[in-house]
């Protein structure tokens, strides 16, 4: 995600007061995601993404858009800071009625030469920031979830889009206290991941994100989910997680972030350059990919683009410092 901004914010509302017509608030949605794929262009990055405008939360967005879930209106809860969300409530059975992400991610995609990656949350994810049924073994309604999902992918496929994106950032967060329920939660979760994803076709590349966990007691699963690049944060840590990974003899492709989203500050390229060189220590450059720790959301825009100029000159410095260049 790129910043949301006071002005995309205002437009949703007045969208909600009708102070703002569907016609209105589509231009605007259109008009960032313009801005957000030619600033990407311009920084050098080789996979954009359509900066999510249209959204408001990760979850609420795709539950507003799925039978069985209910939306509240003040059902607000602290996140983390000052940030809040309102959790849906899955009440029902889950089906998916239209395509949710197909439109702005096709429009993003006609800006541009380059890959744009569709983006989804995934079902673990939609479950963990949910209030659920509770009439039915979770995994039977993360199998639900999962083929919805799994239908989107097709029609992001289907659509042109080579780069899927499934966020499971609430999977280090729900594995269960007691190591005895652990196995289990986590057979069905990373289940109900390759549902969403195992029909896709062996060109598109799937990619999953993980934030600000331990990640070194699940690093099996996140190698049985079976996708082809993984991010995750590192930055705090200083690529402690780019060393599990390589510990596990984690096979496929990699992100460890190297720009921590959760503070203000812009880190430089320098800096940006170093962890990079750490984490080529432990995955080799062919398989190492460079971003942020996590979505962007929640930064502002001169920020967002100072950091991620550094993070692309950090990429060419040690691009050019690898052997074979």
């Amino acid at each position: 995600s790129f910043p949301q901004t006071g002005e995309l914010r205002a437009a949703r509302a007045d969208l909600r007061a009708g102070r703002l017509d569907p016609a209105g608030y589509e231009e605007r949605v259109r008009d960032e995601i313009r801005e957000v794929v030619a600033f990407q262009e311009r920084t050098g990055l080789d996979v954009l993404v359509h900066g999510e405008p249209e959204r408001n939360d990760m979850v609420q967005y795709f539950a507003e858009r799925l039978t069985g879930y209910l939306a509240t209106q003040h059902g607000w809860v602290q996140s983390y800071g000052t940030r809040y969300v309102r959790p849906p409530v899955l009440a029902g059975d889950i089906s998916r009625p239209d395509p949710m992400t197909v439109r702005w991610t096709s429009y993003a995609n006609s800006l541009t030469d380059r890959p744009v990656k569709g983006m989804l949350t995934g079902p673990v994810t939609m479950l963990a920031w949910s209030f659920v049924r509770d009439d039915q073994p979770l995994a039977d309604t993360a199998r639900q979830v999962a083929l919805a999902l799994r239908d989107e992918v097709d029609d992001l496929e289907a659509a042109g889009t080579s780069v899927i994106q499934v966020d499971e950032p609430a999977l280090r967060e729900t594995l269960p206290l007691r190591a005895a329920g652990r196995p289990a939660y986590l057979a069905w979760a990373t289940e109900a991941f390759r549902l969403t994803t195992g029909g896709a076709r062996p060109a598109t590349q799937i990619h999953t994100h993980m934030c600000y966990a331990e990640f070194g007691d699940i690093v099996r699963a996140i190698d049985d989910l079976d996708a082809d690049v993984i991010s995750l944060e590192a930055a705090r840590s200083h690529m402690q997680v780019a060393r599990e990974l390589a510990a596990h003899g984690y096979p496929r492709e990699a992100g460890p972030g190297v720009y921590d989203i959760h503070s203000p500050r812009v880190p430089s390229a320098e800096e940006a350059a170093a962890l990079l060189r750490k984490g080529l220590a432990a995955i080799p450059a062919e398989r190492l990919w460079v971003n942020p720790d996590c979505g962007l959301k929640t930064r502002g825009w001169p920020e967002t683009r100072a950091s991620l100029e550094n993070l692309v000159a950090a990429a060419r410095t040690v691009r050019a410092e690898l052997p074979d260049s």
